[in-house]
C-alpha cells in the first residue's frame, strides 16, 4: 500500500495501490497455473490409484484446489482492471450501490471495492 490514503480525490495513490493488487492476483495466477500444469505432467505417465490411497488427498482434488485458487486470483485481477477503469473514468470511490462516497479507510483496506461498507453489508 501506498503511504497516502487512497481516495477519489488522491487518483495516484489509489492507481498504485490497485496495481499492486493486480500485480499480486496476477502472480498468483501465473504460479498457480505452474502448479496445476506441473500436477498434470507429473501424473501423465503413472499408474497410481491416488483415488483409493486413505493416507492422503487425491491428486485430482489437489488440482482443483489449485485451479480453484487460480480462478480466484484471476478474478482478482479482473476486478483490478475494473477498478482502474473507474480511476480513468472518474467514478472510483463512488459506491455503485447508493452513489455515496466509499470510505477512504475502506479503500486503503480493500482498494478495488464497488461498495461502501452499508451497501456491502446488504448483499
Amino acid at each position: 500500500m501506498t503511504d497516502r490514503p487512497v481516495t477519489r480525490d488522491s487518483p495516484d495513490g489509489a492507481r498504485s495501490s490497485v496495481l499492486a493488487v493486480r500485480a499480486a492476483a496476477l502472480g498468483r495466477v501465473r504460479a498457480l497455473r505452474a502448479d496445476v500444469a506441473g500436477m498434470v505432467e507429473a501424473s501423465r505417465d503413472s499408474n497410481a490409484d491416488d483415488e483409493h490411497d486413505p493416507d492422503g488427498a487425491t491428486i485430482a482434488f489437489e488440482r482443483a484446489q489449485a485451479d480453484a485458487l487460480a480462478r480466484d486470483a484471476a478474478a482478482q485481477v479482473e476486478e483490478a482492471d475494473a477498478a482502474l477503469a473507474r480511476l480513468d473514468a472518474g467514478t472510483y470511490g463512488v459506491c455503485e450501490d447508493c452513489g455515496q462516497q466509499i470510505a477512504a479507510g475502506r479503500l486503503e483496506a480493500r482498494p478495488t471495492a464497488r461498495t461502501c461498507v452499508t451497501c456491502a453489508a446488504r448483499r
